[in-house]
């Protein structure tokens, strides 16, 4: 396992806290939501509106739904007090913050990845409308948009996984650190990689049956329309390389970077998925309300693509595991319709499983957080 510790960078203007009131939501037409398309016995909701630049999702034990955002500069807080699977009311907890697009809660502190640190709000239930200063967990990541925007969570291991994604389409890592997924103890010690060749990942989680870890990854840009695939991966362990910047989907060689190397050398993607979808914030599902069929499952937020020809993704995909649970043998979409023709209404970023069953879904584009039931 590599070690490793980044250089100082500097910090951004001072935090600026919102204890004003809550933002109002704004109303978007239901009609939308007509358009997209489910399986059978699934419906569609809006679990909150207004949620401008909605990315990474968290939920605290009283149940209140905290989102990052990216553009936006917020962390919000969506509390569904009385229980109607629709949030009261959307709560800026933060503003000014430099892409704080990861949120993860932990003993009732919320922690928010921003670009260059991870800071901390202790018991932030409540605090929500007079949040606390946050404490600064660490300040060493790299201060750099691209690729920089952060997807949080902790591990079965109680540590935080943090990747930090290279900035650049395709290049060499000019440190150790670039490319891949760290960990690190809660009060940010002992900081450690935990998998390289990962060139940017925004979305991973853990195998409710062998505790492996999973992750998206996207491919390098400017091979045409059809290479490389997205990657859906498996780390059961500590040290595994996955071919940034050498190799993508396991069996595609970098023009410049891949030459005179061996694929075999790099782990291969459990999954290729579609070239270009940007597979974002993806989840196992782990509640008890959809079909047996879709329990332990993996169910990936595609963003879409941004530079192909004919546009993909703009939905959320469902690979399908076999019974070990370590092996993915399906890859087919389970929701659709936030592409129309080649415009698209939203872009679904990230999903969270509530205790109740039901699966939110956060979209940037929409500036929403969609609430996905069974009632068949």
């Amino acid at each position: 396992m590599t070690t490793t510790r980044l250089l100082p960078i500097l910090l951004l203007a001072p935090l600026a806290l919102v204890s004003s009131a809550p933002d109002r939501p704004t109303a978007a037409p239901d009609a939308n939501l007509s358009k997209i398309k489910l399986p059978a016995g699934f419906t569609i909701t809006y679990f909150a509106q207004g949620v401008k630049s909605a990315r990474e999702l968290a939920v605290g034990p009283d149940g209140t739904v905290y989102v990052g955002s990216r553009d936006a500069g917020k962390v919000y807080a969506l509390p569904d007090r009385n229980k109607d699977s629709r949030a009261d009311e959307v709560v800026t907890v933060a503003n000014g913050l430099n892409g704080p697009n990861g949120v993860a809660v932990r003993n009732g502190s919320l922690y928010v990845g921003e670009i260059h640190r991870i800071i901390r709000y202790d018991n932030i239930a409540q605090k929500l409308k007079q949040p606390p200063k946050p404490v600064v967990v660490y300040d060493q990541l790299l201060n750099n948009e691209w690729h920089g925007y952060r997807y949080i969570s902790f591990g079965p291991d109680g540590k935080l996984y943090v990747p930090v994604g290279a900035p650049c389409n395709t290049c060499i890592p000019a440190e150790p650190v670039i490319g891949t997924i760290t960990r690190m103890n809660p009060d940010g010690t002992g900081m450690e990689i935990y998998a390289q060749g990962v060139r940017n990942t925004v979305g991973f989680d853990w195998s409710p049956v062998d505790k492996a870890l999973w992750f998206t990854d996207n491919g390098r840009d400017q091979l045409g329309d059809n290479l490389p695939s997205d990657e859906l991966n498996r780390a059961p362990s500590a040290g595994l390389h996955f071919g940034f910047p050498y190799f993508f989907a396991g069996d595609v060689p970098d023009p410049e970077f891949g030459k005179g190397r061996s694929a075999s050398t790099y782990t291969k993607p459990a999954r290729k998925l579609g070239p270009h979808v940007a597979a974002l914030g993806m989840k196992f599902y782990t509640g008890k309300k959809f079909p047996a069929a879709y329990r332990n499952q993996i169910f990936i937020p595609e963003h879409g693509s941004w530079n192909r020809t004919s546009k993909l993704g703009y939905r959320i995909s469902l690979v399908r595991l076999d019974a070990t649970g370590k092996q993915a043998k399906s890859y087919e979409t389970f929701a659709e319709g936030w592409l129309q023709g080649q415009k698209s209404w939203g872009r679904p970023v990230c999903l969270l499983v509530l205790p109740d069953g039901s699966m939110l879904v956060s979209d940037d584009q929409n500036d929403a957080v969609y609430r996905i039931s069974y009632k068949g």
